[in-house]
């Protein structure tokens, strides 16, 4: 996309503000934005790959806008608490939320009253980060290769488990997903947390997992799993000579984790256009693509549009897994 730079933004900006008759208090906030802190909200605790992106983008952002932006990290439910504040909060551009694909379009598909519609009640600003899952199982598993434990897992209707980081995580959707385009019968194992999950995998009391690489790698590298295939329609860059699960005979299947930035519906698109403009020039800085890329997170940053319609295919292609594998939050 065009970067804006000074003098080049605000014209842009009053060009805009003239062109769709905007109030002159909308063009007074917009060309003086920001001027006072911006929260930015994060739905985990610290740590993990969505506050770590957070945290990356907020240092820098501080120094482009010349105020601060403060991570606030509001934990629970999924996520959905630090989401609902975010769709709640006054469409300013003063409230951020660094969202995921659990509560800015899953949850709103498993949870009965959530209390926001992402859709409708956020403004997507820029997809900040993806990443690859891989497709792991225990040593003891005799299958090397997707197409082994698709044949094993077909000869053994609903004797394979896997486990997950919880119900409707991404995780558990990714397992779903192989289930269903794979046609072959698997137990869910839900987990309280990645980490539980993995411990089992390792003990053999589940045989597989679809897990974030920075998790699974360690124990990759250390024999204790075995990898069989990345989850993303593309190789991943982390561990190139994985085959996809795509290549590996389950045409289309694509499951990635990601991360992206949105505010209150309704904020004013001059100030969306801003925050994504200087968002996009943070994530494009070789240090925080490099330490991005070190936690296993490749850079994705686009324009606003390219990002309302990636959450709405996202939506779409949930919502018919989650329908066809009757997934409820708890």
């Amino acid at each position: 996309m065009v970067q804006l730079k000074g003098v080049q933004l605000l014209a842009w900006t009053a060009m805009t503000v003239l062109s769709a008759g905007f109030a002159p208090e909308i063009w007074a906030a917009a060309r003086d934005y920001p001027d006072k802190p911006i929260r930015f909200l994060v739905g985990l605790a610290p740590g993990g790959g969505v506050d770590f992106t957070a945290r990356m983008i907020s240092a820098k952002l501080s120094a482009a806008l010349g105020q601060q932006v403060i991570v606030d990290n509001r934990a629970g439910a999924g996520g959905s608490i630090a989401a609902s504040l975010a769709a709640k909060s006054a469409p300013d551009g003063y409230t951020m939320l660094m969202g995921s694909r659990s509560n800015i379009v899953v949850n709103a598909l498993i949870t009965k009253d959530l209390g926001y519609d992402p859709l409708r009640d956020l403004a997507p600003i820029t997809l900040a980060t993806s990443q690859s899952m891989v497709l792991v199982v225990n040593p003891s598993v005799p299958a090397n290769t997707v197409q082994e434990l698709m044949t094993l897992a077909k000869s053994q209707p609903g004797k394979l488990s896997f486990g997950s980081g919880g119900i409707g995580t991404g995780t558990h959707l990714a397992g779903a997903l192989f289930s269903n385009m794979a046609k072959v019968s698997m137990v869910h194992v839900p987990y309280k947390g990645g980490a539980q999950s993995m411990v089992d995998l390792v003990a053999g009391q589940i045989q597989l997992i679809f897990q974030s690489l920075p998790t699974a790698m360690s124990l990759i590298k250390a024999g204790k799993i075995r990898a069989l295939a990345v989850t993303t329609i593309k190789r991943s860059a982390i561990l190139p000579g994985l085959p996809t699960i795509a290549e590996s005979g389950v045409l289309g299947y694509d499951a990635n984790n990601w991360y992206g930035i949105a505010v209150a519906a309704r904020t004013p698109h001059l100030i969306v256009h801003r925050l994504n403009a200087e968002i996009v020039r943070v994530l494009s800085v070789p240090d925080v693509k490099q330490a991005l890329f070190n936690q296993g997170l490749e850079v994705a940053a686009g324009t606003p549009e390219a990002f309302r319609a990636y959450i709405k295919s996202e939506h779409d292609k949930w919502k018919e897994v989650v329908k066809d594998a009757g997934i409820r939050a708890e």
